[in-house]
């Protein structure tokens, strides 16, 4: 299962950038007096002049001119002094930032016992296996270095054993080299070991993350929960039908929400078996427990579902009941056959990457405060809200510089939510496995901008400039919606928990079903063969 860590010192390591713009010699902030003294220069020259007369025209339009350009000199020595506290301010965060950082990563390597001297690391290489081939690290295990390495020199000596010089020809024709990846330390981390076969000094791709999976059971499931589309009567209807099958026929413990068990109550008080919970603390303890989630509704159900679980999120079996279905590929009618044989086993699963996004607000200038972490299965959109101002965005992919979002906004997608609003926007349709992130501007003011697709791995930084002629407003999967004001910037990174959902078939045979079912994708009449030959 590939797994992503929020890396905080990304966030804001755009120190380039406020080195940079901190330079007061590149910036041009020495001329700062400079601009004062012509401006006091061009006040001195306006009160020496004698009164003029009404008739002396071309003296009173000089004299507007002078101002016209005292008043430039004044706000081009504001924007530079605010430029200048805003690079510093940024410089200031990067810094705290940063050593919060490193003083983290040290407390673990003297705690877990992590090698402390790379040259150790070095001369602790096994040289004696017998495939290059990368291997995931095993749960539990610890005491690796934060940096991983293969090196080349076992692999080069691949030459046949009857021919004794031979080895020492290919070492001399052929130099050797290791390849490094960081893997922070955590055993999650080393999805990326999986995709690399490294023989004979050649790197070629071997597994692919985005293969494929297959669930089985190691032990029989226990526990199922039940999210339902509400307001729906056939939805209510199959919900009563398949909580009285799950008890008597499986013999498994339901969970429902307090609203359909208040419903199911109201059917028969022979419904007090079913379990819900009263405050968020106890959904907060729901995934130890529950072993398999069920949705009875659309893709906004499933949308709900994942949104309960704020962490890891059981296997979810979604059910299409609703306008859309590009998530449920299951069909009501025959649900007994379909939890059959999820309940049995083996199935195939689709791992849906989700978003972590957390808002940085401006007024915390003396402290690190950020806001409660948002975990999103569809996307995050910056919108200009009810302001008739285009919005203003500056957007950084690590320590780089993306571009200025000038349009009505933004929408960074995950691949599960590219057939969505990103799709609306003109952004492209993207298998559901393939990790990404998709950059989408929403009715930009330049013909040119069109979307991007940003590997998994990378953070983005979504900011609302100071000289923001309005404010933003973010929503997280429709929902949540908050303001942006100048000074404050959305942090977006893949999230570390994957939502699982099971396949009719498989992933891709599912999801080439949505696209043609739900859109109609590429549907039109065959040419007719009675043309001109």
């Amino acid at each position: 299962m590939s797994t992503y860590k929020l890396n905080h010192t990304d966030s804001f390591g755009n120190g380039g950038d406020a080195n940079g713009l901190g330079s007061n010699k590149e910036n041009g902030f020495s001329d700062l007096s400079s601009l004062a003294q012509s401006e006091k220069a061009v006040q001195e020259f306006l009160i020496q002049q004698t009164p003029m007369q009404a008739n002396d025209d071309h003296l009173i339009e000089f004299s507007e001119a002078l101002r016209t350009v005292a008043k430039a000199l004044r706000g081009s020595s504001e924007g530079k002094a605010l430029a200048q506290a805003e690079a510093a301010e940024w410089k200031r965060r990067y810094e705290l930032e940063r050593s919060k950082n490193l003083e983290l990563l040290l407390h673990k390597e003297l705690s877990n016992g992590v090698c402390a001297d790379e040259s150790n690391s070095n001369g602790m290489m096994d040289h004696s296996a017998k495939s290059p081939r990368l291997h995931a690290q095993e749960n539990g295990k610890s005491g690796r270095c934060s940096l991983e390495r293969i090196c080349a020199h076992e692999v080069l000596q691949d030459c046949e054993p009857n021919s004794p010089n031979g080895c020492n020809n290919k070492l001399k024709r052929k130099a050797s080299f290791k390849l490094s990846w960081g893997c922070k330390g955590q055993p999650n981390d080393q999805h990326k070991k999986e995709i690399v076969s490294f023989e004979s000094g050649n790197i070629t791709t071997a597994d692919r993350s985005s293969k494929q999976i297959s669930l089985t059971w190691e032990s029989k499931p226990q526990t199922v929960i039940i999210f339902t589309k509400p307001n729906s009567t056939s939805v209510r209807v199959l919900s009563v039908e398949m909580v009285r099958w799950l008890r008597d026929h499986k013999g498994l413990n339901v969970y429902v929400e307090p609203r359909v068990k208040a419903e199911l109550l109201s059917e028969s008080s022979s419904f007090d078996f079913v379990q819900t919970w009263e405050d968020d603390k106890e959904i907060s303890l729901l995934h130890p427990k529950v072993d398999l989630v069920i949705t009875l509704g659309g893709d906004g159900t499933v949308l709900w579902a994942a949104s309960m679980f704020k962490g890891p999120v059981p296997p979810i079996v979604p059910f299409s009941m609703g306008s859309l279905g590009f998530m449920t590929p299951f069909h009501s009618e025959q649900y007994r056959d379909c939890l059959e044989s999820v309940l049995r086993g083996p199935i195939s699963i689709t791992l849906r990457h989700r978003l972590q996004c957390h808002i940085i607000r401006d007024k915390a200038r003396h402290d690190y405060e950020t806001e409660e972490n948002m975990l999103v299965l569809n996307e995050v959109t910056i919108d200009r809200g009810i302001s008739s101002y285009l919005t203003n965005l500056e957007c950084y992919c690590d320590n780089s510089f993306v571009t200025c979002v000038q349009g009505d906004g933004l929408i960074l997608s995950t691949t599960s939510g590219s057939t969505a609003y990103s799709l609306a926007a003109g952004g492209s349709m993207v298998h559901p496995q393939v990790p990404g992130i998709l950059f989408t501007p929403i009715c930009p003011h330049s013909l040119s901008f069109r979307p991007l697709i940003l590997p998994d791995h990378v953070t983005v930084r979504v900011q609302v400039p100071f000289n923001s002629r309005s404010s933003a407003w973010v929503s997280f999967d429709g929902k949540g919606r908050k303001q942006l004001e100048a000074g404050d910037a959305l942090v977006c990174s893949m999230a570390p928990w994957p939502v699982s959902t099971a396949c009719q078939v498989e992933s891709t045979n599912d999801f080439l079903r949505s696209i043609h079912d739900g859109l109609h994708w590429n549907q039109r009449k065959i040419q007719s063969s009675d043309g001109p030959q």
